[in-house]
């Protein structure tokens, strides 16, 4: 897809979608209003605004613990994500899920998870169902650069290379592997050096600008050519997850990622400086943005929780075969 100036507005759009309802569901944690752990996505919108705006609706899309960017991006609802978060039923998942499994297949949203590595066997499965019927969906599996050292990410892509499958390896290098820095736990110094020993292509991007995050690896996958390991080099802009007090990380760092390298603004700079926003849209684009988060959570507010009677249904139980 043609990334022209509407559709770059339309992708600085979403990175504000995604910036407000993070910062708002940071602010209804600390009421006490989110049930369960939370993990903010604050300085990594470009590379899930980027890469999503590069996909169909019926793509599919994987992700990790910290996946509400991933699922605001790719046309998730943003009422039933805050009322996910809020426990509450008319939430994405019922309110069973919480912020860590979102999952909405109407969108290709196939799910996120807790466990570190857990989402490349579903994407390299997607990837093999549509081979085998013959689309041409491409999935892409989103995922840190600690899953890079769990076995999970090595067997699923030498599956997903020996059978040229249409799938895309999206590593959301944020430099941290919660709070021990990368340099610290692999000898490698890029994501992408891991490509060839699997014999696919590695690129590695800024993953603050969202016009280095290539539609190339998108492209590739859908005519068939196999899958493309790709690393966004990123920022996590708050700690690992509620609570992080960030006392592992120089000040002077976070500072210069937030006030330099912030990927909202770098998009800002690059449209305004090309007359191609002016600021009255981007006045407009964030008024909406933050009166949508104001309805969603209104709309979670409003929301029940799941009755007690349900506690038992979606889930799979019994030691003789799985029974609902």
């Amino acid at each position: 897809m043609e990334l022209t100036p509407d559709r770059l507005k339309d992708i600085y759009r979403t990175m504000w979608r995604i910036r407000l309802f993070e910062e708002e569901a940071n602010r209804q944690a600390a009421f006490g209003n989110v049930q369960g752990a939370f993990h903010m996505y604050c300085g990594e919108e470009a590379v899930a605004a980027g890469f999503c705006a590069h996909l169909r609706t019926d793509d599919y899309v994987v992700g990790r613990h910290r996946s509400h960017g991933h699922y605001i991006a790719k046309g998730g609802s943003i009422d039933r994500m805050m009322a996910e978060l809020f426990g509450r039923e008319e939430g994405v998942c019922k309110g069973k899920g919480g912020s860590m499994h979102v999952a909405d297949f109407s969108v290709g949203m196939l799910g996120a998870n807790g466990i570190v590595g857990g989402g490349f066997a579903p994407a390299t499965g997607a990837a093999l169902a549509s081979q085998l019927r013959g689309e041409d969906r491409v999935s892409v599996c989103f995922f840190g650069d600690g899953a890079t050292q769990r076995g999970t990410f090595h067997e699923a892509v030498n599956m997903g290379a020996i059978w040229d499958l249409p799938v895309i390896y999206v590593c959301e290098n944020n430099q941290y592997q919660q709070w021990i820095p990368q340099s610290r736990m692999t000898k490698v110094t890029s994501v992408k050096d891991i490509a060839p020993s699997y014999g696919i292509p590695g690129e590695s991007v800024d993953g603050q600008d969202v016009l280095a995050v290539s539609k190339v690896a998108v492209a590739r996958a859908r005519s068939g050519g196999g899958p493309t390991l790709v690393e966004c080099v990123t920022y996590r802009f708050h700690g690992h997850s509620l609570g992080d007090l960030q006392e592992y990380r120089d000040k002077k760092e976070v500072e210069h990622w937030v006030n330099e390298r912030d990927p909202i603004q770098l998009l800002r700079t690059y449209l305004m400086e090309r007359q191609q926003l002016s600021q009255d849209e981007d006045t407009v684009i964030q008024s909406e943005a933050t009166a949508e988060i104001q309805l969603a959570v209104a709309f979670a507010e409003a929301s029940a929780f799941p009755p007690e009677t349900d506690i038992t249904t979606d889930v799979f139980v019994g030691s003789e075969g799985l029974q609902p």
